[in-house]
């Protein structure tokens, strides 16, 4: 998780009740490494680690993951590409809160994520 935190910038809540952040992952990014040689592919579970770092970072509270709902991979991240994370987050009934994130690129998109978290006091 540092790992990735130290890639993010611009983490910020937005009127529409969106939560928004960008993430560069560097050539020497630790996620890079065996995935794939030759051609450096950031692993999709890197893409889910950083929608958890955001919700953590914005409410300072812990994030546990508790079901991977759905995801669609559309396009492979490469080293130093800028993508933009947008979250929507809604509590359900049962406490849980289903996150809904949105990835893209300046010209693709890259992933639709859902997720169901719980959110934990420090």
């Amino acid at each position: 998780m540092r790992s990735i935190k130290g890639c993010m910038s611009d983490l910020e809540f937005a009127p529409d009740n969106t939560l928004s952040a960008n993430f560069i992952f560097p050539v020497d990014f630790l996620g890079f490494k065996g995935h794939f040689p030759g051609k450096p592919i950031l692993p999709g579970v890197c893409e889910i680690q950083a929608v958890l770092l955001m919700l953590e970072e914005f409410k300072k509270k812990n994030v546990l993951l508790r079901e991977i709902v759905q995801i669609k991979f559309f396009s492979p991240v490469s080293c130093d590409e800028r993508i933009a994370f947008k979250l929507e987050e809604k509590l359900e009934l049962n406490g849980e809160v289903s996150v809904k994130a949105m990835v893209a690129s300046e010209d693709k998109r890259i992933a639709e994520i859902h997720l169901r978290v719980n959110i934990i006091n420090k």
